[in-house]
């Protein structure tokens, strides 16, 4: 029964999801080119805010609770377990006051309304995940432009999606680059649950019915640890936190 409701409402979700990103897309570009950065980092904010909702069409409900201690003026690496792309619009949303940038396959950068071109323009970077020294280039860059301009990196560092919840062990590359050329960020670590429960049959229809986690801990001063130490700590920190249902 579940399944079969789930058709007409996926298609309900799949219109108005798409109708956000068509109308978003010139208001994304008006901003970045008529007002700057400012406006646009609200119109992405607002678009994200938008899709976040578009989930409530499938009796989704969200938790997701920020430390009050976390600092504002300091750059921000935010690490995260992945499991499905609808964990992206609510870090977007909820984390909005750290200006949260991606690193992004290449493959994100065009054909995606308001996606692509905010992953283009608004600070993000697109690696191509064939070529890792390209890769760790613009990973490099990303870091050296939070650790300017006191702003978030969202990195999922288990690579690719989780379709079942179950951790994957991280890869340590990014994580590694982004300590070294940030020395100065918090390390914000983000345990994503039932996200992966928005896609159980696959692409469609959609899950219903789920309440999806965000639980952010306490962050930790990247000067403060040897970089193979935090990596596993933060690492623990998050898996610990998933649950196996």
């Amino acid at each position: 029964m579940r399944k079969l409701l789930a058709y007409p409402l996926t298609v309900i979700y799949f219109l108005f999801f798409g109708l956000l990103l068509l109308v978003f897309h010139p208001i994304q570009v008006i901003c970045y080119k008529v007002f700057g950065y400012s406006a646009h980092k609200k119109s992405v904010a607002f678009l994200n805010g938008g899709l976040t909702r578009c989930l409530h069409l499938l009796g989704f409900t969200y938790s997701f609770k920020i430390p009050d201690n976390i600092p504002k003026d300091r750059p921000v690496i935010i690490v995260a377990n992945h499991q499905s792309m609808n964990d992206i619009p609510p870090i977007i949303w909820f984390m909005r006051r750290f200006h949260p940038k991606f690193i992004s396959k290449k493959e994100l950068g065009y054909g995606f309304p308001s996606v692509s071109y905010n992953l283009r323009v608004g600070g993000s970077v697109l690696i191509d995940r064939k070529n890792p020294r390209q890769a760790i280039t613009e990973i490099a860059k990303i870091a050296k432009y939070i650790e300017k301009h006191n702003r978030a990196v969202v990195i999922f560092p288990e690579g690719t999606r989780s379709k079942t919840g179950k951790p994957k062990p991280f890869q340590t590359k990014g994580l590694t680059v982004l300590f070294k050329k940030a020395p100065n960020a918090i390390v914000i670590p983000i345990t994503i649950n039932n996200s992966w429960k928005s896609l159980p049959y696959g692409k469609f229809p959609m899950g219903i019915g789920y309440k999806i986690t965000f639980t952010v801990h306490n962050y930790l001063n990247v000067a403060n640890f040897e970089t193979d130490t935090l990596i596993e700590t933060v690492e623990q920190t998050i898996t610990n936190a998933i649950k196996s249902t």
